[in-house]
């Protein structure tokens, strides 16, 4: 790949909707003009337009003298929690909530009280918790929230998740409560930190049952108070969330690791040496320069930044490949059970149209690895995958660059 020429800036892009009122303006949407969510027909494909959320959509007065429970206190939680605190802090005219901290006796419960924190049991602080971020790991929620939170929770309270997972498969036990989902899409240290820079960081929003009838104005002010409305939140349900989640871990990423696998076993076989290879594909970073010019500029518009040799390879040869193989593996991943989508990819036999991700296949599949070996199975085989992984041409290879140039630690 080419080296991208940051020699110029791609130009702003200009708005020609009537809904800036100026046509030819820098387009930034607001409050009035973002559209309502709706479904439309056009070129015989159906589209979806989400509500865009915005500081200006919500208040922190629900949220007042409120108490509030963080169920876990792991980088998400804690970054959300300072967060929320600090916002109020800097809202005197609004009666702050009282923050509640629980977890289990480690290092993250000391760092909630050197955080200045009041911490106390899962059932106790759900007994007092009008409202609970449950922030604990996918596969330790259900059986945390079902014996011990939900069953002392109010009527009326609500249960906020960072992820659709256990609410889509109904892994949690509902009753006469509100559930919402507030899911930052970046790790908790970005949260932290966009929050301190004031610049905001990318958002999902949704409910998920309103039992009370307020239960979205809660989500909102929660949002705010955190930091998820400053770059504008995404109105995304705990279904479509799941989806694109677990599509992404089991097709997309997948997929990109394949390919630079093959290419890496290609390359070698035809003469290029461990070193040079590991630099190219990854070890330079040049691929997170050009994620990060894909969030800034566009997906395709950061082409631009790359040489005339680079933009032409890039542009002609995806928009000519041949994806129906691809688009193939795609739809079983979504669609369809693992298992019998590979005996069919591999025989040729037919398929069983139980549904991998929509259908609850791979959270059962998940479930019953966890649950063997006394709740840890799921690390026991994360470790038999690496293993599996690190035989790879690919692996080996990157292991001799990084005893070479002292790297091997990373």
């Amino acid at each position: 790949m080419h080296k991208p020429s940051l020699a110029g800036k791609v130009a702003q892009t200009q708005c020609i909707s009537p809904r800036c009122g100026v046509v030819g303006a820098p387009h930034r949407p607001t409050t009035s003009n973002l559209p309502t969510p709706t479904r439309k027909f056009q070129h015989n494909q159906q589209f979806a337009m989400a509500t865009i959320y915005r500081p200006n959509d919500a208040s922190l007065s629900p949220l007042s003298s409120k108490t509030i429970l963080f169920a876990g206190y792991g980088n998400q939680a804690r970054s959300q929690a300072l967060n929320l605190r600090d916002t109020f802090a800097s809202s005197p005219d609004v009666s702050p909530p009282r923050i509640l901290i629980a977890n289990r006796a480690d290092s993250y419960h000391e760092t909630a009280i050197a955080d200045g924190f009041s911490v106390t049991g899962f059932a106790e602080g759900a007994k007092e918790a009008d409202v609970v971020f449950l922030l604990v790991p996918d596969q330790v929620a259900p059986a945390l929230y079902n014996s011990e939170i939900g069953p002392n929770l109010r009527a009326g309270a609500l249960v906020v998740v960072a992820s659709g997972f256990n609410v889509f498969y109904k892994r949690l036990e509902i009753q006469d409560i509100d559930v919402g989902m507030v899911a930052p899409r970046m790790i908790g240290a970005g949260v932290r930190s966009r929050f301190l820079e004031g610049g905001g960081f990318p958002c999902f929003v949704s409910v998920e049952n309103n039992s009370s009838g307020r239960a979205l104005e809660m989500v909102l002010s929660l949002a705010l108070g955190i930091g998820g409305l400053t770059a504008g939140a995404v109105e995304c349900s705990a279904r479509d969330e799941t989806l694109m989640d677990l599509f992404a871990e089991q097709a997309i990423w997948p997929s990109i690791i394949v390919a630079f696998r093959e290419a890496y076993s290609t390359l070698k076989k035809l003469g290029c040496s461990d070193e040079a290879l590991v630099h190219e594909l990854w070890l330079s970073k040049e691929p997170a320069e050009v994620f990060d010019k894909c969030a800034e500029d566009g997906f395709t518009s950061q082409l631009k930044y790359h040489s005339t040799v680079s933009q032409y390879g890039q542009l002609s040869t995806s928009l000519g490949m041949d994806v129906t193989k691809l688009q193939e593996f795609f739809k079983k991943v979504a669609d369809r059970q693992w298992a019998d989508f590979w005996r069919r990819w591999l025989t040729g036999t037919g398929i069983n149209l139980e549904k991998r991700i929509l259908g609850g296949e791979f959270t059962k599949e998940f479930t019953d690895i966890d649950n063997e070996g006394g709740g840890n199975g799921i690390e026991k085989k994360l470790e038999e995958l690496y293993a599996a992984a690190s035989t790879s041409e690919l692996a080996a290879g990157e292991k001799r660059v990084r005893e070479r140039m002292g790297l091997d630690k990373v």
